[in-house]
């Protein structure tokens, strides 16, 4: 990784009060249901935020949550933690996704029909990960906040979407042209932000299962990278998406009944 990018990210806020907080609640065995609602409520900003997400359509719920206590009870304390660090971490960054060719709406609508997916995925299957994977796959993509404003302070917009165009890949085309692709930047920012290790693991070792220290956190890691396939970048899902998912679902020997459920039911 290049000094200029480690250089953004040492630079780069300390996560607000408000996330401490969340995240004490959350790492004391300890703590209960109640806990985490009430540090939320204490946030009427932060309560509004969740419920706005959680009532999104991509959840598929008839009725409208309408108090915290709900959204926890029906997604669980790790999911809900989710929802709340990306709506804090998000507010954190100046953001201008311009060099992916996309606006911020759409850099949104990637994250959230993502974790969508995968919360869906999981709920189906009673998945446990569900707790690792709902902040990850919401701030997965981070680091493509910090490498946008590095290609927009080299003036290389137009050598970087020269390199989209012929690689087809973003994260190669990212390498190439910044030395350093999303999941990279983002584990680190994870760690200097002092997440605890699993949640660092499953965003540095998505596409390095090799390197997964635990069967648990390789099976993390290939759910993530599945789910984060399957949505293009602008936010939708198309055949190539869908069907490059489901390769490598089926290379992971992910259970093919329920991954093709689940896009169903979200198209």
């Amino acid at each position: 990784m290049t000094e200029e990018i480690l250089k953004k990210i040492e630079q780069l806020p300390p996560l607000p009060e408000s996330v401490m907080q969340i995240e004490a609640v959350y790492q004391d065995p300890d703590s209960t249901f109640n806990d985490m609602v009430k540090i939320l409520e204490k946030d009427p900003l932060l309560t509004a935020d969740i419920l706005k997400a959680v009532n999104s359509p991509l959840y598929g719920f008839s009725r409208e949550i309408s108090a915290i206590s709900q959204a926890v009870g029906l997604f669980g304390m790790g999911t809900v933690r989710g929802f709340a660090l990306a709506s804090i971490v998000k507010k954190s960054f100046t953001l201008d996704l311009s060099p992916y060719g996309i606006t911020n709406e759409m850099f949104s609508e990637f994250s959230k029909k993502q974790h969508a997916l995968v919360v869906s995925w999981c709920l189906q299957k009673k998945n446990r990960l569900l707790n690792i994977l709902s902040p990850a796959v919401f701030l997965v993509e981070i680091g493509k906040v910090l490498i946008a404003q590095q290609i927009i302070a080299d003036k290389k917009e137009e050598e970087f979407r020269l390199a989209l165009l012929e690689l087809q890949n973003v994260e190669a085309a990212e390498r190439e042209v910044v030395g350093a692709n999303t999941l990279e930047v983002s584990a680190v920012i994870f760690e200097q932000w002092k997440f605890e290790e699993s949640l660092v693991a499953v965003v540095r070792d998505c596409q390095n299962l090799a390197k997964a220290e635990t069967e648990e956190g390789r099976y993390a890691a290939q759910i993530l990278n599945v789910f984060r396939t399957v949505v293009s970048i602008n936010g939708t899902l198309t055949e190539d998406s869908i069907g490059k998912a489901r390769e490598l679902a089926r290379e992971y020997g992910l259970d093919m009944e329920s991954f093709n459920s689940t896009i169903e039911a979200f198209k």
